[in-house]
Parts: structure tokens; sequence; C-alpha cells
């Protein structure tokens, strides 16, 4: 990813005094500057940050937003092939259910997908997610059974602090 930082001053000063710093270190997207104490104004002067490309593949290591267990990725791929359409699978919540909020959880098609929406590839599925939904979301895993009793999907979800007993809400 191609970042830049651009550093523009306005004031008459335009060379930064000797004993002041500036400093970049990309990897950890951090910029700092610091100014002599004597300085006291340093008028016009602003810093613009911005990034060429956003990934949505998360840094190796790291893991994705909202997970998938190797019997829902399965599970979700054949559904999918089965509709013979280029879709993703919109994950959000909304308020109701037992415990306040539940899950929701539908294929849409690609072109659907919001600008503001977090966009989350694993192994070669596409998760869309809405902002708010996201923040209670965040680290969940979707996992899939077929059994008879107990089947279907189910939500391994770290910010719930409550479940319901069916496993489709939850209280945060």
């Amino acid at each position: 990813m191609a970042s830049s930082v651009t550093l523009r001053c306005s004031s008459p000063i335009f060379n930064l005094p000797s004993n002041s710093s500036a400093s970049l270190n990309l990897s950890h997207r951090t910029f700092s500057l610091s100014f002599p104490s004597n300085l006291k104004r340093f008028s016009g002067l602003s810093i613009r940050s911005s990034s060429a490309s956003v990934s949505t593949i998360p840094a190796e290591g790291l893991a994705p937003a909202i997970s998938l267990s190797d019997n829902a990725l399965k599970h979700l791929k054949r559904i999918r092939s089965d509709r013979d359409e280029d879709l993703c699978l919109r994950v959000g919540v909304k308020q109701g259910g037992c415990s306040g909020m539940s899950y929701t959880m539908d294929f849409e098609s690609r072109e659907n997908t919001k600008p503001d929406d977090s966009v989350i590839e694993v192994n070669g599925f596409t998760i869309v997610c809405d902002p708010k939904s996201l923040l209670f979301l965040y680290g969940m895993q979707l996992d899939y059974s077929d059994a008879l009793i107990g089947g279907g999907f189910s939500f391994s979800n770290p910010n719930a602090s409550k479940t319901c007993s069916c496993g489709k809400s939850f209280a945060a």
C-alpha cells in the first residue's frame, strides 16, 4: 500500500527551525512533529495523509474481522454455486430477538455493496458487513452443522454478554 503524507506551511517561516524534528514511520502509520518550546505560534500548518489503495485482505498473521469455520465455508460455497451467481454473504445485526439483538445473514449481489461496508475475504469467499453491525460482530466466527437436532448456522461472538438458548440473538 502506497501512503503519502503532505506537510504544508503557509507562515513566513517556510523552513522548520533547526531544533524541530519530524519523523515518519509508514510501517506503524505514525507521524510526529516537535517544535522548540519558544515557538509559540505556528499558523497555517496543515498535515494531510492519504492512502493510494485500501487492502481488504487482513495482514499476514491477523485474523479477519469475521471468520468462517471450514464447515460454514463449505456450506456457503455450495449454496452460492447452486444459485450460479457472483454472490457475497451480508451479515449484520438488528434490534429484536430473545436477548435484544438478532443476527441477520443473506446472500446478495456484489454490486449492492455500499462504499462504507467492510469487505472481508475468507479463503475465496466474500463477507460484507455494515460499519454499525461490525462493532457488534468483530471477532465473530460463523459455524455450520448439519446435525438433525441443533443443526444450521451458529454464531460464536466474543462481544455477546449473553445469548438466548436458540443462539440466534444476543445482548452486547
